[in-house]
């Protein structure tokens, strides 16, 4: 069996253009491609060479009523240099939290405006 990789992770968000520059400007990260989705809502690609994050809106025709991320724990993401990370989440305007150092590294978490959690984890 060959080994599996992860390429993407796919969210609903309120504006993927303000969550796709958000990343670019947290993790030094690039809009891949852009367009109409599904329904004809759009999606933004925002990540690295390997994998990146869908960021996805439904058109106002389409939304639900309420958009239900129950089946998302948290995105995560990792970094070389972690308070360097911390900072530009704090400048930002997100709040860390939940820091903690554990076997083989160290984290933090925080939320972004849309409601979904970011784990930050740097293992050097």
């Amino acid at each position: 069996m060959s080994t599996a990789m992860l390429e993407h992770v796919n969210v609903t968000v309120s504006d993927p253009q303000q969550t796709a520059q958000l990343l670019c400007d947290l993790f030094d990260w690039n809009i891949r491609w852009q367009g109409e989705a599904k329904l004809g809502g759009h999606t933004v690609h925002v990540g690295g060479e390997d994998s990146y994050v869908a960021v996805y809106a439904y058109p106002p025709e389409h939304k639900p009523a309420k958009i239900d991320y129950m089946g998302l724990n948290h995105i995560g993401v990792v970094v070389d240099d972690l308070e360097a990370a911390e900072q530009r989440v704090m400048d930002h305007g997100f709040k860390p939290y939940n820091h903690e150092d554990y076997e083989p590294g160290r984290r933090f978490y925080f939320d972004d405006n849309n409601g979904i959690e970011f784990e930050i984890v740097s293992y050097t």
